[in-house]
């Protein structure tokens, strides 16, 4: 296999066998709580929420620039900390 397949393949292996890891968690917690649902849940809507503004922040990069691009990107973080700061007092 050459770098441009297994490369590629590396990572979706990866991807998901640390998806299978992650879902074993729900085989060992024993006293189920309504609370660990909403930490994991949290937890994993942030982390895809981050990953998708770190790549729409790449492509601002390559277009506005990197100060510009950077300054937009935690303005609008902090918007969204300012309103579900409102929506949650």
């Amino acid at each position: 296999m050459n770098d441009t397949i297994l490369i590629p393949f590396l990572f979706s292996l990866i991807a998901g066998l640390s998806t299978g890891l992650g879902s074993l968690a729900a085989f060992f917690i024993k006293d189920f709580k309504h609370r660990y649902l909403s930490l994991l849940l949290g937890f994993s809507a942030g982390v895809m929420i981050q990953i998708s503004f770190v790549e729409l922040l790449f492509s601002a990069v390559i277009e506005t620039g990197f100060l510009t691009a950077n300054i937009a990107f935690f303005l609008g973080i902090a918007t969204i900390a300012a309103i579900a700061f409102f929506v949650l007092a």
